[in-house]
């Protein structure tokens, strides 16, 4: 039997590219709503409530307004916003983790998938913690460079103007107060005692992502180099699909450069690791629309179902 889907907020980036991912999916059917009641709640009510499954593609009020709305207890909540990512009760989805978060996920009414620059953030730093070699209290500093589709239709529309002004053409650091709203989830979902300090930019081309994690090597819980970190990515993300760890020898990161839209229109995530035995950077790839937002909503989706992983997404 066909799982009935309402996408809440298609019109968003993230709505439409999951939109565009069930495209030839023979095991959904796609409830949609009417244009002109896209903000009613009483449509959006009753399609929820109809629906399996339902995508919360939102602002985080609006998010937290559609959960209000749920009557039906069968419905399954996949929310894209950041209003449920460390809340009491939600899945975080990002099956790879663990197992306990993988069977979480398809355990549960209510997952919240993970921003885009957390996604990057915890897939680095959650193994460390975990295996003891970064400590939690550890003084972590992240940065990272990002495509601008993910920072809306407005930016969006910003950057591909033809009159758009001559800043766009370079990278923009930003979240300059160190607030940016993903930094509750990188610390909570890690483990981390500190808040991480955390430098994005936003670039001129339209996605991927690259999130860089440097290290000292002496205040590591262990002795590390990049060959043995490497070694350990290897072996802690073994079997998983959506995860790669780059060969020693890669010729991506042997070139000298690691690319943000290297990976771009690809749903899965890669990890580098670079330096020296004193100073050690690691690095996840992947798109800000793919394992970022739209691709790992679906991937959460397809564990939920019972499905193959993989089905209606790119690796």
């Amino acid at each position: 039997m066909k799982k009935k889907i309402f996408i809440d907020g298609s019109e968003g980036t993230t709505g439409l590219r999951i939109y565009e991912r069930f495209q030839g999916r023979d095991d959904i059917e796609l409830l949609k709503i009417d244009p002109q009641l896209r903000k009613s709640p009483e449509e959006r009510k009753k399609l929820i409530n109809q629906s399996d499954i339902t995508f919360l593609c939102l602002p985080d009020v609006a998010a937290r307004e559609s959960v209000s709305l749920v009557e039906n207890e069968n419905v399954v909540i996949i929310d894209a916003s950041t209003a449920h990512r460390t809340e009491e009760g939600w899945a975080y989805g990002f099956p790879e983790l663990s197992k306990a978060h993988k069977e979480k996920i398809i355990n549960s009414k209510r997952i919240a998938v993970p921003g885009c620059y957390a996604s990057g953030f915890v897939s680095l730093v959650y193994p460390l913690v975990a295996g003891g070699i970064l400590p939690k209290d550890y003084p972590v500093t992240t940065f990272a460079i990002s495509g601008y589709s993910g920072a809306g239709k407005n930016v969006i529309a910003a950057y591909e103007s033809a009159d758009r002004p001559k800043e766009l053409s370079a990278g923009r650091e930003y979240a300059l107060t160190q607030q940016h709203k993903h930094l509750k989830e990188m610390k909570i979902i890690t483990g981390l005692e500190r808040t991480p300090l955390f430098s994005p930019i936003i670039d001129d081309y339209y996605s991927g992502m690259l999130v860089s994690l440097p290290l000292f090597a002496d205040m590591l819980g262990k002795k590390e180099t990049p060959e043995s970190l490497l070694e350990y990515y290897r072996e802690y993300y073994k079997g998983q699909a959506f995860i790669k760890v780059s060969e020693a020898d890669d010729e991506v990161a042997a070139s000298g450069f690691i690319a943000g839209n290297g990976l771009s229109g690809w749903d899965g995530l890669k990890i580098y690791v670079t330096g020296n035995e004193e100073r050690i950077v690691v690095s996840a790839q992947f798109d800000n629309l793919g394992k970022g937002a739209s691709g790992a909503a679906i991937e959460c989706m397809n564990l939920v179902m019972g499905c193959d992983l993989d089905k209606g997404l790119q690796l």
